[in-house]
């Protein structure tokens, strides 16, 4: 056991707490265990800091930003990361303890851990900023402390004063998710080699999953709370479903440049992206809410009563012959949801067929965003689409 003292103690500087270069001072830390909050600067450059002052160890603690998450670092010194609620406890002992002691030992690999997975509390998040009418994020994967190849031009950490170097690493990121999802895009081309980027896009959203085994939601880790389509969108990528969709959201070329044309891009930067002439019909009435994409994010404008906005989808049949039925999920019934025609038929693959959604926000806008679904199914295939309803 080693004496224990809380960074915040050991330091002169308002943010010691965090652990910031040259804010500890050496004799309050040296041979102890200090520890440090999380937030600003890296996870294990705060373990530099300590150990270059003379610390013998670190316990990371989170805050509320980020809950009860708990990320891999390869550390500078002996060192372990604690939830937010582990970390308060911490520091309600080193204030009530004269004498406080602590020691880090390796407490074993445990196996079976529920629930999981759980959103990370560092995944990206919604509400689109740039164009709220699209829903972001698209879907989640695995990206929490995963083993990864590592390249031997930079240490572990990737911080400079790290000199080790090692083929292999455990990385949290959404850089991890992304090379999960590009490989299971890979391979649904492999199986399905005339699908366009976007339909393989929708194959993975319309299949993902946003419950567990147990009929419960999946939780994020940050809050505790069940996530919502603002930090899963579509839900968890199910990569063996996504292979046979049922049906898919397709988009082509032109019906992207209708939606830059909707968000008033100008003709040079439209034929730069296009690398063709293309021109907006000044004739025609383009809308964000037209994209084919396989989510709904509605923006309603904040206390200006009773109002409806219209987006429109088109569903290619890339499965058997069937006739699907439309089923809206909305635990908060203050929107109304008014999809037409609530049942369309298939009788060839690639056969298209539209529909529209109506949303119809109250008089009085609620105090909070409100989250459902809309799905299609032909009694096999479920095809899911999030939405997600907010005022701004």
């Amino acid at each position: 056991m080693l004496p224990l003292v809380y960074a915040g103690n050991a330091s002169n500087a308002t943010n010691g707490n965090l652990c910031i270069m040259g804010t500890l001072i050496p004799e309050k830390v040296k041979g102890k265990i200090v520890l440090c909050d999380r937030g600003v600067n890296a996870r294990a450059e705060k373990g530099y800091v300590v150990k270059s002052a003379g610390g013998a160890g670190m316990v990371l603690a989170n805050t509320a930003a980020n809950g009860e998450e708990l990320v891999a670092d390869a550390h500078f010194l002996p060192a372990a990361t604690v939830g937010q609620i582990a970390g308060d406890a911490i520091k309600k002992y080193l204030t009530s303890d004269p004498n406080p002691t602590a020691t880090i030992l390796f407490g074993g690999t445990k196996v079976g851990i529920q629930p999981s997975p759980v959103l990370g509390a560092f995944s990206s998040r919604g509400p689109n900023s740039i164009t709220p009418e699209i829903l972001k994020p698209d879907i989640i994967a695995p990206g929490i402390n995963i083993l990864a190849g590592w390249t031997g031009e930079v240490g572990p950490t990737g911080l400079p004063e790290d000199d080790r170097r090692v083929e292999f690493n455990i990385i949290s990121g959404t850089s991890m998710s992304c090379p999960h999802v590009s490989g299971i895009a890979a391979l649904l081309k492999g199986v399905h080699p005339e699908w366009s980027p976007a339909a393989i896009r929708s194959a993975l959203m319309t299949t993902a999953y946003t419950t567990y085994m147990n009929g419960g939601a999946l939780l994020d880790v940050a809050t505790g709370k069940p996530s919502t389509p603002f930090g899963h969108g579509a839900g968890h990528v199910d990569p063996i479903s996504a292979v046979n969709p049922g049906l898919v959201y397709d988009i082509n070329a032109d019906n992207y440049l209708n939606y830059l044309c909707a968000l008033k891009y100008t003709p040079s930067q439209i034929n730069s992206i296009a690398r063709r002439n293309f021109t907006c019909d000044s004739s025609k009435k383009y809308s964000v809410t037209n994209l084919n994409y396989p989510s709904f994010a509605v923006p309603f404008p904040a206390d200006t009563g009773s109002n409806t906005i219209k987006y429109s989808r088109t569903l290619t049949n890339v499965g058997p012959s069937g006739t699907y039925n439309v089923t809206v999920s909305l635990p908060d019934s203050s929107v109304e949801i008014i999809v037409e025609p609530e049942a369309v038929s298939f009788t060839q693959i690639n056969e298209k067929k539209s529909y529209t959604v109506s949303f119809t926000a109250p008089s009085k806008s609620p105090s909070t965003n409100v989250f459902g679904r809309i799905e299609w199914s032909d009694g096999k295939h479920v095809v899911r689409s999030p939405v997600a309803i907010s005022w701004t």
